[in-house]
C-alpha cells in the first residue's frame, strides 16, 4: 500500500461526490423553471443515494469481479471479503490502494451517471418513477457497459478500447438513456410553444463550477495513484474545460451576435465531457483540440440535432454528454498515437485500428444503453407510471410532489 496513492484516491472520491451533491443538483436546479427547481434537485439527490446503495449491494461485484465478457460474478456481493472487523490480514489491494477504496471511488461514478439521466426527463417525471427508472437502468444498462469497458475480462477492454475515466461508460450511456427516457415520457406541457428558460443562471454557474472542480478528481483520480498520469489527467482536464468555454462563446458570438453565460458554462461541461476518455492518455496540446471540438459538437447537439430529433431533452443531456462523449472517444483513438504525442504505437495503421476500436465501443454503448433504457421506461411506465398528472405539472412538481417551494412568498 502507498499512503500517497491512498490519500489522493480518497480525495478524488470526495471530489466526485461533490459533483453529485451539490454540483449536479445545483446545475440542474438552476436550469429548471422556478416551480420545478426543488423537484429536480430532489431527484438528483435521491437517485445518487439509491445507486450508491445498489452499487454496494451488488453493482461492484457484477462490474469488477471476474465473470464473462458482459458481466462480472457474485463473489463481492455486499462487498464480501473487502473488510472484516478484527481481521489481522490486510485488505486485498488493487495496485497500491485497498480494494474497498476502489469500490468507493467507483460508486461515485455509478451515482453521477444515473443522476445525469434525470436532467433529460426533468419537470414532468414523478419522483418515485425517476428512482425506479434509475435503479432498473443501473442494473440493466450501466453495469454491463462498465464491465465490458473497464473490467479485466470485459469484452471491449480485451479488444483494446480506451476509456480512461468514463466517456463511453458515463457520458455516452447516460446521454442516450436520457434521450430514450425523454422520448418515452413525452415533452413538457407547452414545449415548443412557450419559453422554458432557466430560472437561475447564478445557481447554474455555481453548479457548473462545482462540477468542474469535482472533475479533477473524476479524471485525475482515475489514475488510482498519485503519479505523473494523475498530473497529466488534471492538466488535460483544466485545458479542455477552458478551451470549451472559449469555443462555445466564440461560436455563439458568430452565430447569434453575443456570447451567453449559459453557453460558456455549457462549453466548460462539454470540454470536460470530451476529455474524460482521453485525460490520462493524450498530450496536453491534444486536450485543447478535444475541448474545442467537443464544445462545438455539443453546441450542434443542443441546437441543430435537437431540432432534428424533436425530443424534449429538458437539460440537453444527450446533446452535451452523448455527443461530446462520442467526439471525445473518437479523438482519444487519434491522439493516443505516439505520432501525436500519446503513449500508443506509432503509424497510420495503428491509429486507424484504435479509432475503429473506439468507434466500436461507442456503437456498443449507444445500442446497449438505448435498448436497456427503452425496456426500463416501458416497465416503470406500465407498473407505476412515469409522468406526473397534467395538473401537477402545471402547478409545479415542487409543491405537487414534495409540498415545498424554492422561493416562498
Amino acid at each position: 500500500m502507498d499512503k500517497s496513492d491512498l490519500v489522493w484516491t480518497m480525495t478524488s472520491t470526495l471530489l466526485v461526490w461533490l459533483m453529485c451533491v451539490p454540483g449536479l443538483a445545483l446545475f440542474y436546479g438552476g436550469l429548471a423553471r422556478k416551480r420545478h427547481a426543488l423537484s429536480v434537485m430532489t431527484q438528483t439527490l435521491g437517485v445518487c443515494a439509491l445507486i450508491t446503495v445498489l452499487w454496494f449491494a451488488y453493482g461492484y461485484s457484477l462490474v469488477f469481479t471476474e465473470g464473462f465478457g458482459g458481466l462480472g460474478g457474485w463473489t463481492r456481493l455486499g462487498l464480501a471479503g473487502l473488510y472484516r472487523a478484527g481481521d489481522a490480514a490486510p485488505l486485498p489491494l488493487l495496485g497500491t490502494i485497498p480494494e474497498l477504496l476502489f469500490a468507493l471511488f467507483q460508486a461515485t461514478f455509478a451515482a453521477i451517471t444515473c443522476g445525469l439521466i434525470t436532467g433529460s426527463m426533468a419537470e414532468r417525471t414523478r419522483f418515485g418513477a425517476a428512482l425506479a427508472f434509475a435503479g432498473l437502468w443501473f442494473t440493466m444498462g450501466y453495469m454491463p457497459i462498465a464491465h465490458m469497458v473497464w473490467a479485466g475480462d470485459g469484452w471491449l477492454h480485451l479488444r483494446g478500447a480506451l476509456d480512461f475515466a468514463g466517456g463511453t461508460v458515463v457520458h455516452i450511456s447516460a446521454g442516450v438513456a436520457g434521450l430514450v427516457g425523454a422520448r418515452w415520457v413525452g415533452p413538457r406541457l407547452g414545449y415548443g410553444r412557450e419559453p422554458m428558460l432557466p430560472h437561475s443562471l447564478p445557481l447554474n454557474l455555481t453548479g457548473a463550477a462545482l462540477l468542474w472542480i469535482g472533475w479533477f478528481g473524476f479524471n485525475g483520480g482515475s489514475a488510482l495513484a498519485a503519479n505523473e498520469q494523475a498530473v497529466l489527467a488534471v492538466a488535460n482536464t483544466l485545458l479542455a474545460a477552458v478551451s470549451g468555454v472559449l469555443a462555445w462563446a466564440l461560436a455563439e458570438r458568430i452565430l447569434k451576435g453575443r456570447a451567453s453565460l449559459l453557453g460558456a458554462a455549457s462549453g466548460a461541461i462539454a470540454g470536460l465531457v470530451g476529455i474524460t476518455p482521453a485525460a490520462g492518455l493524450v498530450a496536453p496540446g491534444a486536450s485543447l483540440v478535444i475541448g474545442v471540438l467537443a464544445s462545438w459538437a455539443a453546441l450542434w447537439g443542443v441546437s441543430g440535432l435537437k431540432r432534428l430529433l424533436g425530443i424534449d431533452d429538458a437539460f440537453d443531456v444527450f446533446g452535451i454528454h452523448a455527443v461530446g462523449g462520442i467526439v471525445g472517444a473518437i479523438l482519444t483513438g487519434i491522439f493516443y498515437s505516439a505520432d501525436l504525442g500519446g503513449p500508443g504505437p506509432s503509424g497510420l495503421d495503428a491509429l486507424l485500428r484504435q479509432v475503429w476500436l473506439q468507434a466500436e465501443a461507442v456503437l456498443v454503448s449507444l445500442a446497449w444503453a438505448a435498448l436497456s433504457a427503452a425496456v426500463c421506461a416501458f416497465l416503470v411506465d406500465r407498473l407505476i407510471g412515469l409522468r406526473a398528472a397534467p395538473d401537477e405539472e402545471r402547478q409545479g412538481l415542487d409543491a405537487a410532489e414534495h409540498g415545498e417551494t424554492a422561493y416562498p412568498d
